[in-house]
C-alpha cells in the first residue's frame, strides 16, 4: 500500500484495473443512442490499454516496445475523450471523473516512458 492508503499496482495491473473499471461503469448506464456507441468506443479504448501495455512488456525489441507504449499513450487519450462525452449526472459522474483522471494519469505515464525510451 502507498502512504496516502491507495493501492500500489504495477502498471499492468493499473492498466487492468482502468479497464475493469470502465467495464463496471458502463454497467450502470441508461442504453440511449449515443450510451451505446460512446459506451462501445470507451470500452475498446480503455481495454486496448491495457493490452498494449502487455504487449510492451513483452515486446521482442525496443522499437516494438516504442510503438506499444504510443498506442498505451493515444488509447488512454482516447478513453479520456469517450469517458468527456458521457452525458452523466449524480454518483455516475464521480466515477466518471475518477475514471477520467486516471486516464489523465496513464496518459501522463506512458508520456514519460516514451522520453525516457527515445
Amino acid at each position: 500500500m502507498k502512504a496516502n492508503g491507495a493501492p500500489k499496482y504495477g502498471l499492468e495491473e493499473r492498466t487492468e484495473a482502468f479497464a475493469s473499471d470502465v467495464r463496471r461503469l458502463v454497467r450502470g448506464l441508461a442504453m440511449t443512442v449515443a450510451h451505446q456507441e460512446d459506451a462501445k468506443q470507451l470500452v475498446r479504448a480503455s481495454g486496448s490499454v491495457a493490452a498494449n501495455c502487455i504487449e510492451a512488456n513483452d515486446a521482442l525489441s525496443k522499437k516494438d516496445f516504442v510503438m506499444h507504449i504510443k498506442i498505451c499513450r493515444k488509447e488512454s487519450k482516447e478513453a479520456r475523450l469517450w469517458l468527456r462525452l458521457l452525458d452523466l449526472d449524480g454518483p455516475i459522474s464521480d466515477e466518471r471523473g475518477r475514471l477520467s483522471q486516471a486516464a489523465t494519469d496513464l496518459t501522463n505515464i506512458f508520456g514519460a516512458i516514451l522520453r525516457q525510451s527515445e
